[in-house]
């Protein structure tokens, strides 16, 4: 299958990257982050008929997960930065705001590390329309949300519904909602980039399953055998107990890491579910005595702003405050902070504003975030520096995303204020822009990149078959690059809805079946195209197991 792959129904024609006119209809000062959540045009049916790129798999079957159309709700604004710098940073307004700094210089082609040809976007539009109608009907309802429970489908086995069979009459529909998040949260968690070589042979079926949904199948293996559980009267959940006996050599042998089948950062993916169990532990308002990601369902549910309602509706920054507070304390103590406080998965980045002092380190108080030989390191800056970051917490964005799922097809919860969300900066959506020439790294970045590459090569003795520049997850190039990402996805995302108004009948599509349908699975066919040996995206992240 692949980039012309078709889904099994009457045959259209397949999207191909052409030149031409499609007409653009946004401005990266567009107001995406309103207050207000609008009413969602129509609800779209998870499941349809997907066809995953890059894969060799029939398409997914329907499945009971259908969310239903977003309810208008008063959001609260987020921190003033002026303020509270780090609150704002952390908050999920700030990624859309923060990158569009970037995306505007990207309109002007004055980033630091990216050539941008914005006559090639109207290629990009088009292509993704193809895809889209390549593998999906007028008007598109049937478009799941992009989440992990789609990679938990790969080869058409529907394996949530089927572990949703498993559990006895006893189980009630919010302790399988629990379960269902326990299980997302550490399949999320665990689904940074595997790297090129590895593989994954599953138990269930003894088919050979790799990036993305080989570490879903993984993850799925070892829940059901209770690695991530405590309480021996249930091992289908995940509690601090579980996390806190897990080892590296055990995660090692459920992911199969073995000689010759590596998986990137493994170490980094250890530390991360131990620290988790450590996080459930200490925020038990979350999480419960149980120290269990299941719980925070009773949490929202219970919650002041849900209970205000006359049906459960969650509006999305009482969940992001759940992940951001609750799971705070997993991410590396190296990544960046303010006053001592760790903002995740947000980086000093030269394209946005800076001030005269500098960031600083704890350790150097001389560090430049931007030196042009090595652009990484864990930098600390105070209130008058927040300028220069650039938020994107994109594991807790994945996160959202997936777990709204089980929550709104078991226990009806409905989510206000989905529409803050952005398009997830990683390699994929990311991968797109580049292979398809609006993005184009210059050749000094280039040439680092390729330096990198040929260390990593010769550090984990691998051969090199098909060759790209590969930098830290905290190199200047790729927190640019993801910040450009972030922008250039919404843009995207109007462009496609204009493109496809006659089609769509009044509707439109949101940007989490934009990923699912369209961008993510666009980067990997282009992919796959581009580099058919290795199928990786046209930039490489020397992974830690915590990004991407």
């Amino acid at each position: 299958m692949g980039l012309f792959s078709k889904k099994p129904r009457p045959a259209k024609t397949v999207a191909k990257p052409l030149h031409g006119d499609a007409q653009s209809t946004t401005s990266f000062s567009s107001d995406k982050d309103t207050l207000k959540s609008p009413t969602s045009p129509h609800h779209s049916r998870i499941g349809g008929n997907r066809s995953s790129a890059g894969s060799t798999m029939p398409p997914t079957p329907l499945t009971p997960f259908s969310p239903s159309m977003a309810p208008r709700a008063d959001l609260p604004k987020p921190p003033d930065p002026n303020l509270d710098p780090a609150a704002y940073l952390r908050s999920l307004n700030s990624v859309r705001e923060r990158s569009r700094i970037i995306a505007d210089k990207a309109t002007r082609n004055k980033l630091n590390h990216f050539d941008v040809d914005m006559n090639k976007f109207p290629d990009v539009v088009r292509f993704v329309c193809g895809i889209i109608k390549r593998d999906y009907d007028a008007p598109f309802h049937t478009i799941p949300m992009h989440s992990r429970y789609q990679h938990f489908c790969v080869g058409g086995r529907d394996r949530i519904a089927n572990l949703l069979s498993t559990f006895d009459d006893s189980v009630d529909q919010t302790e399988k909602c629990r379960r269902l998040v326990d299980l997302f949260m550490i399949s999320v968690l665990l689904d940074a980039g595997a790297g090129t070589h590895w593989t994954f042979k599953s138990a269930e079926n003894g088919r050979i399953y790799r990036r993305s949904e080989g570490l879903a199948i993984a993850s799925l293996e070892m829940f059901k055998t209770g690695l991530f559980s405590g309480d021996a009267r249930n091992k289908f959940q995940v509690d601090k107990e579980g996390l806190s006996r897990l080892t590296v050599e055990q995660l090692a042998k459920g992911l199969q890491h073995r000689p010759g089948n590596e998986i990137a950062g493994l170490e980094g993916r250890a530390e991360l579910l131990i620290r988790l169990g450590t996080a459930l532990q200490k925020q038990r308002i979350f999480f419960g005595d149980e120290g269990r990601p299941g719980n925070m369902v009773d949490y929202l549910l219970s919650h002041p702003t849900t209970q205000a309602s006359s049906m459960p509706i969650v509006i999305l920054p009482v969940l992001w405050n759940v992940l951001m507070t609750g799971l705070g304390a997993i991410w590396p103590t190296s990544r960046t902070a303010i006053d001592g406080v760790s903002l995740g998965d947000a980086w000093p980045c030269s394209s946005m504003p800076q001030t005269s002092g500098g960031l600083s380190s704890p350790t150097s108080p001389s560090f430049s975030p931007f030196p042009a030989a090595n652009p990484h390191g864990a930098p600390s800056t105070g209130r008058g520096e927040w300028e220069s970051i650039v938020p994107l917490h994109k594991l807790t964005q994945w996160l959202c995303y997936s777990l709204m799922q089980p929550m709104t097809s078991l226990l009806k919860v409905q989510f206000a204020g989905s529409e803050l969300l952005t398009g997830l900066p990683e390699y994929r959506n990311g991968g797109l822009f580049v292979d398809m020439g609006v993005l184009n790294l210059r050749k000094e970045d280039g040439d680092r990149g390729l330096e990198h590459y040929a260390d990593y090569c010769s550090r984990l003795n691998v051969r090199a078959n098909e060759v790209a520049p590969m930098f830290e997850p905290s190199d200047d190039v790729i927190v640019e690059w993801r910040g450009v990402t972030v922008g250039l996805m919404d843009k995207l995302c109007d462009d496609v809805n204009y493109a496809l108004r006659e089609e769509l009948n009044g509707g439109e599509i949101t940007l989490g079946q934009l990923m699912e349908a369209g961008s993510w699975k666009g980067g990997r066919e282009i992919a796959e195209v581009s580099r058919p040996n290795t199928k990786e995206p046209p930039i490489l992240i020397d992974s830690d197991g915590t990004l991407f």
